[in-house]
């Protein structure tokens, strides 16, 4: 029965901590290992649900209003008459309010 070569490391990685430091930092070294590999799947998670509650948000966003009708809010919210309006001509009188 051979040793798979990651057993053969993980058993040389074991002697040589127990040369260095002693047998009595193992349990320190793998508490450390134990701790940075907690915090790792923390930190995985969090960023997981970032993602998922960002990508939710722009397509709830997305399904609710449309191009038109946002620029259409964003011409009243300026006190800008959308009435009988070109796409064109309500984005360039934003843009216009805008930079004054």
């Amino acid at each position: 029965m051979a040793l798979d070569p990651l057993e053969l490391i993980v058993i040389g990685v074991v002697l040589v901590v127990i040369f260095l430091w002693g047998p009595q930092k193992i349990p320190e070294i793998a508490r450390a290992i134990g701790r940075a590999r907690k915090e790792f799947e923390q930190a995985s998670k969090e960023l997981s649900g970032t993602f998922a509650s960002t990508e939710t948000l722009l397509t709830e966003g997305q399904t609710t209003k449309s191009g038109d009708e946002l620029l259409i809010e964003t011409a009243r919210k300026l006190g800008i008459s959308a009435t009988g309006k070109t796409r064109e001509q309500i984005s360039d009188e934003i843009v216009k309010k805008s930079s004054n």
